[in-house]
């Protein structure tokens, strides 16, 4: 059985101010064709455009915080949803204000979506499951910021065992059994001899997992939410040489988000929202590998395999 697609597309990479190689905050991620977006700052929808990502597959949106950079790109976004025929429902996950804020503009524009939106409102008061199937779960966590904020960690359920097919013939079982073999369960063979599930079947490939750390301020609290995930998204807005400014408005430098990788010993970590002031973003990587040396960088366009 081919594994399932688990692929991050990052759209904006820059902080509070774009650049005119860095976009506001925007990531999708598509997790056994499930899409989902995270963040929406500025030029989100015309990334998805260059990129050649489908607005329309996109059912679940989720806003870290009410930050201009992280989420108003989101108005022009659901609107061009509405323009391009959308009439499927659309989960938004985020602050409880955001749907104020985006009934508003509605309202004062006179813009009636033709499509319903489900609001689910988020908490950075514990780990929350925001939203399961058969494939996927998702949950928020709390981050330390200016604002309220939250993380997203968005897991892979346990994949289904492997089929050993030349242990299919070797205790004659029919292929009707196949679908509790790869559940797990034990059987019965067609001469009515009972088969135990681990001889028939190998174990799965490990399930994969990422955590979306968006704004917030070097907190070692946030370890326990993301222990050993296999991608770690850490904002790592600024350079040792701010390291006084990341703690007065509440972000992280590249040291820091490398020692929270470390920390949750994670797999990979991937940094990103850098300050407009730096050009050179091999710098972070620089600073950061002294703690953790499995780093990648955010840029726009750039995707990533889980």
């Amino acid at each position: 059985m081919q594994k399932q697609k688990f692929e991050l597309l990052i759209l904006g990479s820059s902080s509070a101010a774009p650049t005119t190689q860095r976009n506001p905050s925007a990531q999708l991620l598509n997790i056994a064709e499930r899409f989902f977006l995270i963040d929406c700052g500025e030029a989100t929808q015309i990334q998805l455009r260059k990129y050649k990502a489908k607005f329309q597959k996109i059912d679940h949106i989720f806003i870290s915080h009410l930050h201009g950079d992280h989420f108003f790109g989101l108005p022009g976004f659901l609107s061009s949803m509405h323009l391009l025929g959308r009439k499927q429902e659309l989960n938004i996950y985020g602050p409880a204000e955001l749907r104020e804020i985006i009934e508003k503009i509605n309202s004062i524009s006179d813009t009636r979506l033709n499509y319903p939106i489900v609001w689910h409102t988020t908490s950075n008061k514990e780990l929350s499951l925001l939203f399961e199937d058969d494939k996927v779960e998702v949950r928020s966590f709390p981050l330390k910021h200016r604002i309220f904020c939250t993380g997203f960690l968005f897991s892979e359920k346990p994949l289904p065992r492997k089929i050993d097919k030349f242990k299919l013939d070797k205790f004659n079982v029919s292929p009707a059994n196949i679908h509790k073999l790869r559940n797990g369960d034990d059987i019965v063979n067609d001469d009515g001899k009972k088969i135990k599930n681990k001889d028939l079947t190998l174990d799965p490939e490990a399930s994969r997992s990422f955590a979306y750390c968006s704004d917030t301020i070097y907190d070692e609290e946030v370890v326990k939410f993301i222990k050993g995930v296999d991608l770690l998204y850490h904002e790592s807005t600024f350079l040792n040489d701010k390291e006084k400014r990341a703690k007065e408005t509440f972000h992280s430098t590249a040291e820091q988000a490398a020692k929270i990788a470390k920390l949750a010993k994670v797999k990979c970590l991937l940094m990103g929202h850098y300050s407009a002031r730096y050009g050179d973003t091999e710098q972070f990587v620089t600073e950061g590998s002294t703690h953790f040396k499995n780093i990648l960088l955010a840029s726009e366009g750039k995707k990533f395999q889980i």
